[in-house]
């Protein structure tokens, strides 16, 4: 190898590094060829070292060229950084190299570097089989394109932002959002978590266009109500499962069908799908990086938990029949947070809703193709995080998760302030702990106070923002009841939070928040414990839209892309970077399809190469949202484009590059467990009756078995639970806790009288 240059890979393949005649300029190139691969790469890197490794200022972004020959479409520029503590650890793939015969030219920009790395390497990777040569490599600092920033707005604004709530309300109790590929947003309602509305059979949704304020209602033609949804590759949306029937005192709980739906933006109708093989009422929905959606948990027909796994296909465009999924019969709870992981694998966040985290720590790595499942450590208070939120941190590549906050139903603590990170990319990964929450406001019921001690929040919205911070807003510190007003940014790169202005409207139980392409936040709905719905919804504008003038993407080429492709855009003035924000799908502060991917650029003036990842994994396909941002964090308006799946996939032999990572994992593995039926849940979870105690109180529609169905039995077990004193709320009691009529349940009357 040359002086500095160093022999680097992985995984399983045939190889030989040279140094040949046939070189760009002086008398030596350098040359990598796999013969054989069934997985990893093999790459020439500047030796990772302080005498050879270019430093680096963190925050500043580098230009790199070099010059290269390549017989195979599988090579990519690949990165390196020292981190100052951590030591030397993979970066990313800046750019897919097109095949070329003739010395070409490739120039590619970094992202900011990292705050603590002080060092960079680079070089040539490869990843199919062939060969790439390279030579005369560059590398320049980029003078900073910083604009002048002119507040817009009031000191305070600028700094924090400023939320607005709508003249006009949302016509339906919408709980399920969905950012369509033209920009409108599906707001789905179902029932609206009314039963006056199911036993009348009105299920409604509404389309709402930001850019005219107007809703129009969409004929619904089931009770979607608590659905699950993804976007599909082509921009239609999949709806799963639903509310069968509401809880029954004395009987049933709440059930779900396995109906299936899909929505076209384009006729704004829902027309159905085969079903699903068990009902799934709270289902997870996470797309795959060919284009399927797998699905886990929720309850079934009978108020179980449901243990089946379903999956769509999206060459078939239908759910598959059981036998042709892959079952491990575990119980994922409901809305269980399960994120695609770059090599194709899910993460199991933690983050769910209702009761108690799964066993074990409560965080899990699920192979779907092995079927096994492995425990992943360091989860604080994995019984504490029900509604909270997890996020893909920004960008995608760097495979970090956050979540935040969360509480549960069944004990009903205070919500707390909790937050945990962990980095996927470390051989053995585990969460670490992350920064608290910062405090606001609660109404505990007679007005607004600072919070205190350790009470934070659960039903949290998490919102990636084209800055590459993340928005958190809403949230309640009790089940349905006391709703916190707080918002803070987080900023991947500092681990920090900021606080900024808190939306004045409550936003607890069945509320969501949104990325809009116009670069604003959208917030909806809150469903307190009393049954009422807020219609009210709210806009925030982040700091970065009151900083002057925008950028603006004047053109873009072609807005049909392919993995691994270049594609250019123009814009009006310099842009340090360029990603894709896939449009949200959420509910129940869950969307588990949310992340934000890098674009690294080919700068020349004006026009700008945006280089798009070949990891269908890291990007599945689908419609995307393009932003542009300058160097104050401003970004632009958002463009759409449509990165495609399985069509462009297969005319490329060759797996996508996947460096090797979470591949010493060390915790317990379960693999397919013994076939059953379904999973018993906790009657909170089946269903709560309302009509005692307060609105953070559940008491059970169905008791536990072996609890009788008397006044004294169910008493007994309310006083051993610790429910308390229990007012009866109006004048029905279907459960006969208050047979002397005299408004209090479980009285020493009561219990005399039955």
């Amino acid at each position: 190898m040359p002086y500095c240059w160093e022999k680097s890979g992985w995984g399983d393949n045939d190889f030989t590094f040279s140094t040949v005649a046939d070189s760009h300029s002086g008398s030596k190139a350098m040359k990598v060829t796999l013969t054989r691969r069934a997985d990893g790469d093999r790459k020439a890197l500047i030796t990772e070292s302080a005498t050879c490794a270019p430093v680096v200022t963190a925050g500043k972004q580098y230009d790199l060229g070099l010059w290269y020959k390549t017989t195979t479409p599988d090579a990519a520029i690949t990165l390196f950084r020292h981190d100052t503590t951590a030591g030397w650890q993979y970066w990313t793939d800046l750019k897919t190299l097109d095949m070329a015969a003739g010395w070409t030219q490739a120039s590619v920009r970094t992202p900011a570097v990292p705050a603590g790395t002080d060092r960079i390497t680079w070089g040539v990777s490869v990843y199919g089989t062939g060969s790439a040569t390279t030579d005369d490599y560059t590398m320049e600092q980029v003078a900073d394109p910083i604009p002048p920033a002119t507040c817009t707005g009031t000191t305070d604004e600028c700094a924090n932002g400023r939320w607005d709530v709508l003249p006009t309300q949302n016509p339906v109790r919408s709980m399920h959002s969905v950012v369509l590929n033209n920009g409108k947003v599906l707001l789905i309602a179902g029932s609206g978590n009314s039963e006056e509305n199911f036993d009348a059979g009105t299920f409604t949704s509404a389309v709402y266009d930001p850019v005219k304020g107007t809703y129009k209602v969409i004929p619904t033609p089931k009770d979607m109500f608590c659905s699950g949804h993804v976007q599909l590759a082509d921009g239609r949306v999949l709806v799963m499962s639903g509310n069968k029937a509401f809880p029954v005192a004395g009987g049933h709980g709440y059930e779900g069908y396995k109906d299936s739906y899909i929505f076209d933006p384009v006729t704004e109708t829902y027309s159905k799908t085969n079903d699903l093989n068990d009902g799934h009422w709270y289902p997870s929905a996470t797309e795959l990086g060919n284009g399927d959606v797998i699905s886990f948990g929720g309850l079934r027909e009978d108020s179980t938990g449901s243990v089946t796994a379903e999956r769509w296909s999206a060459a078939q465009q239908q759910w598959l029949p059981f036998t042709q999924v892959n079952q491990t019969w575990s119980y994922w709870g409901l809305y269980p947070s399960m994120i695609l992981m770059q090599d194709g694998r899910l993460f199991y966040s933690g983050s769910h809703v209702f009761g108690n985290g799964t066993p074990g720590t409560g965080s899990a790595i699920y192979d779907y193709d092995a079927n096994t499942v492995t425990a992943i450590p360091g989860l604080q208070d994995k019984d504490e995080r029900d509604q909270s939120a997890s996020v893909l941190l920004p960008p995608a590549q760097d495979q970090k998760v956050l979540t935040i906050g969360g509480g549960n139903i069944d004990s009903n603590p205070e919500a707390n302030r909790l937050t945990d990170i962990i980095d996927l990319k470390a051989a053995n990964p585990a969460y670490t702990v992350g920064p608290q929450i910062p405090q606001g406001t609660v109404d505990l019921g007679t007005g607004k106070v600072a919070e205190t001690g350790n009470q934070g929040k659960m039903y949290v919205s998490a919102v990636l923002l084209p800055d590459g911070k993340v928005l958190e807003t809403g949230g309640g510190l009790h089940n349905r009841a006391n709703p916190v007003f707080e918002a803070s940014m987080f900023d991947p790169a500092t681990s920090t939070f900021d606080p900024v202005a808190a939306d004045p409207e409550a936003r607890g139980y069945h509320s969501s928040a949104f990325l809009l392409p116009d670069g604003r936040v959208m917030a909806t709905g809150d469903n307190p414990g009393n049954g009422t719905w807020n219609h009210n919804v709210s806009i925030y504008t982040p700091p970065y839209l009151l900083k002057g003038n925008r950028p603006t993407i004047t053109s873009v080429i072609d807005n049909e892309w392919v993995y691994g492709d270049t594609q250019r855009i123009t814009v009006d003035r310099p842009i340090v970077k360029a990603e894709l924000i896939r449009p949200a799908a959420v509910t129940h502060s869950s969307d588990p399809n949310q992340r934000f991917v890098d674009l690294p650029l080919s700068v020349d003036g004006n026009n700008v190469d945006l280089n798009v990842t070949s990891n269908p994994n890291m990007a599945p396909p689908g419609w995307y949202m393009l932003f542009a941002v300058d160097a104050n964090g401003v970004p632009s308006v958002a463009k759409w484009v449509h990165l495609q799946g399985p069509a462009a996939l297969a005319m490329d032999a060759a797996s996508a590059h996947v460096h090797s990572f979470a591949d010493s994992l060390e915790g317990t593995v379960t693999k397919g467990g013994k076939k059953r039926t379904s999973q018993k849940v906790s009657t909170t979870i089946s269903g709560c009756d309302r009509h005692y105690g307060t609105i953070n109180v559940c008491v059970p529609t169905v008791f536990p078995d072996g609890v009788k169905k008397t006044t004294a039995a169910r008493c007994a077990w309310l006083k051993t639970n610790d429910y308390g004193r229990l007012k009866v709320n109006g004048k029905d009691d279907p459960l006969g806790l208050d047979p002397n009529r005299d408004g209090l349940a479980c009285g020493a009357k009561d219990l005399k009288r039955r």
